[in-house]
């Protein structure tokens, strides 16, 4: 079975659609997702497929809070340049936000801001290559191809997670030093 996909239904932002190739993960699309190719590319359409499983399961986690980086095969199908951009979103950490023009330095393209901004407008595999922790110089929610209301849910559950958890390390200190 090679090109095929299952449909996460309820999730924090909506549907999302899992393209699965092979054994690796090729797309998460969102509902009204720009830049999706047409649905009839995705293959049938399945249920209970172990790598679709596994997705589900790690996203799951990732929308309680309970995981902060993902470990899945990934099929990413772009130029090398947007796979050079994709690759250095996976260096974002968990809950923080960088800009175009720092993810265009760190691959070694300083003027391509604008270039890495096309790229991660075209980021197949959202969430997971998370694209929606890159902003506008001055900090402003720009472009998302999940449409900028999704970017900042996804930014504020991260952010929510973080805090929950310093919450929980502060109170597991205190807890210890009572003992």
């Amino acid at each position: 079975m090679s090109t095929r996909h299952q449909v996460m239904r309820n999730t924090p932002i909506g549907p999302l659609t899992l393209v699965l190739d092979a054994d690796r993960l090729a797309a998460v699309y969102m509902t009204d997702h720009r830049h999706a190719p047409a649905l009839t590319t995705f293959g049938p359409p399945v249920i209970g497929d172990p790598l679709g499983d596994l997705v589900e399961g790690q996203l799951t986690e990732y929308f309680a809070g309970a995981r902060s980086e993902f470990d899945l095969p990934l099929a990413s199908r772009g130029t090398d340049f947007q796979r050079r951009a994709w690759n250095a979103l996976l260096d974002i950490p968990y809950g923080e936000t960088t800009t175009y023009g720092a993810l265009a330095r760190c691959i070694g393209s300083p003027s391509s801001a604008r270039a890495v901004g096309l790229a991660n407008g075209r980021n197949p595999i959202s969430v997971i290559v998370p694209c929606h922790r890159v902003v506008g110089a001055g900090g402003d929610l720009t472009g998302y191809g999940g449409g900028l209301p999704r970017k900042r849910a996804l930014l504020e559950l991260e952010g929510r997670h973080l805090a929950a958890a310093a919450r929980g390390s502060a109170a597991d200190l205190r807890a210890a030093q009572v003992s």
